[in-house]
């Protein structure tokens, strides 16, 4: 790795224009590099300048790819201690960053094989003890799409500190590449998890929602959902008009809290 701290992500064209009150977090003091994972994924990864432990955190991005909203929430993490690295699982079956559109980039989603995306994040652990972190205290987080990669990974990988998924969908068609769903891992979840959710999210109604909670509270998993009023989908996503400023603060400093409770900080 070598320092970086040139843009060279760019925004998701099917995002739209970045919104005025995009976060914008520099490389400085930082190690900040995109590399390849040893079966050929890229992946970013970005951890402090100084020092030579930390914990990790392993990312799951958005529906858009690793774009420059995913490697800004990896700085954001590295400003903090950790290394932060954010495997592109989608990107062998497709770029969503130059999609046209949502419907090109779910198109290329549904493609993605489970099965090969929980191997690329076994990779991403693996290199990331390499490069200084501490598997013992590693933990998994995601966006949108990359929501339900953390609960399935949380699910493949139990010796995880922490999961917390940001608005994953919980449920949805199963298919020979996708087959299971957070809502089907509920009973077998035993990594400690946060669950941060929109109350105004339509593609993840409030009753599917609590139809998990039944699920992992019937199974005595130790997971946890926060519901916050009125938010949409993609909340915290500070280059959308969806953010919203209020309950994106507040669960940040929720998601920090919970990782340092749980070792992983």
């Amino acid at each position: 790795m070598s320092p970086h701290s040139s843009n060279d992500g760019g925004f998701a064209k099917a995002a739209g224009a970045p919104a005025p009150q995009t976060i914008v977090t520099d490389a400085e003091g930082l190690d900040a590099a995109l590399v390849t994972l040893p079966g050929g994924a890229p992946a970013y990864v970005a951890r402090p300048g100084e020092g030579d432990t930390y914990p990790i955190v392993l990312i799951a991005q958005e529906i858009f790819g690793l774009h420059e909203h995913i490697r800004d929430i990896a700085r954001r993490f590295a400003k903090l201690g950790y290394l932060a690295i954010a495997p592109d699982y989608i990107i062998g079956y497709g770029d969503p960053r130059t999609a046209p559109d949502i419907d090109a980039i779910r198109a290329i989603v549904v493609r993605v094989p489970d099965a090969e995306t929980m191997t690329i994040f076994d990779e991403a652990l693996a290199f990331a003890a390499t490069k200084g972190g501490d598997p013992s205290r590693a933990a998994v987080t995601g966006f949108c799409w990359g929501g339900r990669i953390a609960w399935l990974y949380a699910a493949h990988n139990p010796r995880l500190r922490a999961c917390i998924p940001w608005y994953g969908r919980l449920d949805g068609a199963r298919t020979k590449a996708q087959s299971r769903w957070p809502i089907d891992i509920a009973t077998a979840l035993k990594v400690p998890t946060l669950a941060l959710y929109g109350g105004a999210d339509p593609s993840i109604p409030l009753e599917l929602v609590e139809a998990m909670r039944t699920r992992l509270k019937e199974a005595h998993a130790p997971a946890e959902f926060i519901v916050y009023d009125g938010a949409p989908h993609a909340f915290f996503a500070d280059y959308r008009e969806s953010y919203r400023e209020e309950a994106a603060k507040d669960a940040w400093a929720r998601a920090l809290a919970f990782l340092r409770a749980r070792g992983a900080g």
